[in-house]
């Protein structure tokens, strides 16, 4: 790293890749992040955080800022699944959920922000999820702790541009990843579903849509997201990955979404 390197504060993976000085925090659901790049620096630092704790927010910012002085660079990338039917989906769930995926985010904003303002410099990188755009049926709370990303995001960006701090969402796609492989291995582990016991196989199906074979690389959304991110001139939005063509498409028209959705999830017939 040469001295006009920039930092980056990842949160939610265990590897850097993009050609900075990168500090990647490691929750310890040690989930994979958007940067996960085999051939990443080796001198890439991780750091705990839980962005659901302020506590391990506040010493973490704290300590990043004490080893550098700066945080050029803050992707909020943390994150974790919520799968199941709304109408009994566990409370406790979607609050973890909630917890994580929205506010960990906003958490995190506060705590860098200060630093940002008074240097009059920073880029904040919000991940967000196509389906905070365009909902699904089995997964609700999660594609709403999305949205609540995307409307932060498009608040921050105004809010915080009189002090010279870029604010960027991120839309992926169905992306392969050690996230998508935990949704899939807990859902139906949290609890039984009594009112939607007969639809078990299509949630699951659901918890796994995201796998599937032509899913994009992880390590291919991080060097288009970095690319994008280190340019001159950072867009407000990045939306890449499989599937983000299909849904630009059903986002349309909710009587089109519908009919997919019910097809593709199991939704498409009543019961007796």
């Amino acid at each position: 790293m040469d001295s006009n390197g920039k930092i980056v504060l990842i949160t939610g993976c265990a590897k850097g890749g993009i050609g900075c000085r990168v500090v990647a925090s490691d929750l310890a659901h040690r989930l994979s992040g958007i940067i996960d790049e085999p051939d990443g620096p080796a001198d890439a630092e991780v750091i705990g955080i839980d962005v659901a704790d302020d506590k391990s927010v506040e010493l973490a910012v704290a300590e990043v800022l004490g080893r550098h002085g700066r945080i050029d660079v803050l992707v909020n990338n943390a994150g974790i699944g919520c799968t199941g039917p709304l109408a009994e989906l566990n409370l406790d769930v979607v609050r973890r959920a909630w917890e994580v995926n929205a506010l960990g985010q906003l958490r995190m904003v506060q705590a860098v922000a200060p630093s940002m303002i008074s240097r009059r410099s920073g880029c904040i990188v919000n991940v967000g999820s196509i389906v905070g755009s365009v909902p699904t049926p089995w997964a609700g709370s999660y594609c709403a702790s999305k949205a609540m990303v995307h409307a932060m995001s498009d608040s921050l960006r105004l809010e915080l541009k009189p002090f010279g701090i870029h604010v960027i969402k991120v839309l992926p796609g169905a992306v392969k990843s050690n996230f998508g492989k935990a949704d899939t291995e807990k859902v139906g582990l949290l609890q039984e579903w009594r009112l939607y016991g007969e639809f078990k196989e299509a949630i699951a199906e659901r918890a796994r849509a995201s796998q599937g074979a032509r899913a994009t690389d992880a390590s291919e959304l991080a060097r288009h997201v970095a690319r994008k991110v280190l340019s001159r001139k950072p867009p407000r939005q990045i939306v890449f990955g499989h599937m983000t063509g299909l849904f630009a498409v059903l986002g349309l028209s909710s009587t089109l979404s519908d009919w997919f959705f019910a097809r593709r999830f199991g939704l498409n017939k009543k019961l007796p």
